[in-house]
């Protein structure tokens, strides 16, 4: 097959890999699995940061104490077996046999609870889950407990929580690293072997297969179940242009491609030796996040004038094209799921321009520039800045957008500085399905004021809501609270939803086992 010609400046790079390649061994390649994934990665403390790169660096090293099945149901991953006191206020928990870090030391207890207490400081559903807890407590090197003040039903959903911020087990002494300080030492228990001696920020990341790992006897499932390294090695490639990734794929250079840009996907999808898989069949939401604490948008109604200005379908054709690769969803949890409600969205998102101009007056907005990032290297987000922009400078708006790539975006979102010093006032991103399927789960509706995530909403009224929901168990009690919870961030929005999203991943036909799950994740996936 006649391959798409190579994007202007890309052909050096292409010739280099392809050379680079050429040089390892045939049975080295057999067993090294060479993949281009959505982001090179820079930043790799998973607790951190919720970029979803380091998200997947994480379940390549690390393991989790449990772990969410493709039924979205939560097993023991890490733990063995658990048990809750007849009043439900003392969790009981015990390791299983055979974890191993990959210095060589064993996982223990002390290793889980410090874990579990970095990741609740800064995880929004840690955060609501740790709450109820009085005390986590080591009984032995197996065994831990966590005494509540009172029930709740988020335990087992916040510690087998599948994505960002994701509750990984790292040894002690790294686990008691401040949660607002990246960590230096990068040592799991997981499937594979982060190599930092050949960690090249911008060419490549690589992993070896921790032969040690003692996985689950249960089948893998979701996120769950298993985990068995099948390859030798695993090389996240950075191939930031998407024509040359593509083209790298087609050729059999690289394995897989994680993202595919949308008018390539068609080409792709012809060629027979390419699989395309849907492996997060649930999807993804695009959103605007504000930064609350600065102005404009440390006023609601300025916030609210944000829901008249823009609409769904701009943003996601321009991404998109093919509406087979999203759908409009008004609904603040995702459409289709328990939680999905068109509560109080009657007229928004629809660019009523001039309802957004009146409440810019009613605010008595003063033209204060909106500093919005704009990601330049994601083919998922490139886009999203420039519609966002155009429709907030036709509902009123003055903005001064500025480019960077995703890993400067993640690092400049972390600042309170003012946006006219280095700060920000609004930038675009997305979350997988499952990260947003309820008011707890939901990082962006955390407005806990300074233990909020970047942004940093501030309103006693809904985590109050969302303190009702973690209480609460019966289903339709907590639609009925999820309602509220929409209604409350319609008027006093945290961020924009805007909309959903599908891609398929793109497989050379030799790769078999890649798993459905709401993460990319490795293990159980073999090159024939």
């Amino acid at each position: 097959m006649r391959l798409p010609s190579l994007a202007k400046g890309t052909l050096l790079a292409a010739a280099v890999l392809t050379a680079t390649l050429a040089a390892v061994p045939a049975q080295a390649q057999q067993n090294t699995l060479k993949v281009v994934m959505h982001s090179d990665l820079k930043i790799v403390d998973p607790i951190w940061t919720t970029a979803y790169i380091t998200r997947n660096h994480g379940y390549m090293i690390y393991d989790t104490l449990f772990a969410m099945d493709d039924k979205g149901e939560i097993k023991p991953q890490m733990v063995d077996k658990y048990s809750v006191s007849a009043d439900n206020l003392t969790w009981t928990f015990t390791l299983r046999d055979g974890l191993m870090f990959h210095d060589d030391k064993p996982v223990t207890a002390e290793d889980a609870v410090a874990s579990i207490k970095r990741w609740a400081q800064k995880d929004s559903l840690g955060q609501k889950m740790n709450s109820f807890v009085k005390e986590w407590k080591v009984v032995d090197a197996k065994t831990f407990t966590a005494s509540l003040s009172s029930p709740t039903g988020l335990m087992l959903l916040a510690l087998g929580k599948p994505s960002s911020n994701v509750p990984f087990i790292m040894p002690k002494r790294i686990a008691e690293t401040s949660p607002n300080e990246q960590i230096k030492e990068y040592i799991g228990s997981g499937p594979f072997v982060f190599k930092t001696d050949e960690w090249k920020p911008g060419d490549k990341t690589v992993y070896t297969k921790f032969t040690k790992y003692k996985p689950r006897a249960e089948p893998p499932s979701g996120m769950a179940g298993g985990k068995v390294a099948k390859v030798d090695r695993v090389e996240w490639r950075a191939i930031p242009d998407g024509q040359t990734a593509v083209n790298a794929v087609l050729a059999g250079e690289v394995d897989m491609v994680e993202d595919v840009k949308s008018e390539l996907l068609p080409v792709v999808a012809k060629d027979p030796n390419i699989k395309m898989f849907d492996q997060n069949p649930l999807g993804n939401q695009y959103v605007l996040r504000f930064n609350t604490i600065h102005k404009p948008f440390d006023d609601p109604k300025v916030r609210q004038a944000m829901f008249y200005a823009l609409n769904q379908e701009d943003f996601l054709k321009a991404v998109h094209g093919d509406a087979k690769y999203y759908k409009l969803c008004k609904a603040l949890f995702i459409c289709g799921t328990p939680l999905a409600t068109d509560k109080g969205m009657e007229g928004k998102l629809e660019s009523n321009f001039k309802k957004s101009r009146e409440l810019l007056a009613e605010a008595k907005y003063d033209g204060t520039p909106v500093v919005l990032l704009h990601s330049t290297d994601l083919a998922v987000l490139t886009n999203l800045a420039p519609v966002a922009k155009s429709l907030m400078e036709r509902g009123g708006f003055k903005v001064d957008m500025q480019s960077m790539d995703w890993q400067s975006v993640v690092a400049r979102r972390a600042k309170k500085d003012a946006p006219n010093a280095g700060g920000w006032n609004a930038f675009l991103t997305s979350w997988v399905a499952a990260d947003v399927l309820n008011p707890v789960g939901t990082a962006f509706l955390n407005s806990s004021c300074e233990k909020a995530l970047f942004g940093w909403p501030c309103d006693p009224e809904m985590e109050k809501l969302r303190d009702q929901f973690a209480r609460e168990t019966d289903p339709a009690k907590q639609k009925a609270i999820a309602e509220q919870v929409q209604l409350r961030y319609l008027e006093v929005p945290t961020h924009v939803h805007l909309g959903q999203w599908y891609r398929p991943v793109a497989l050379r036909k030799n790769v078999d086992g890649l798993l459905a799950s709401p993460v990319v994740v490795f293990w159980n996936v073999e090159k024939k």
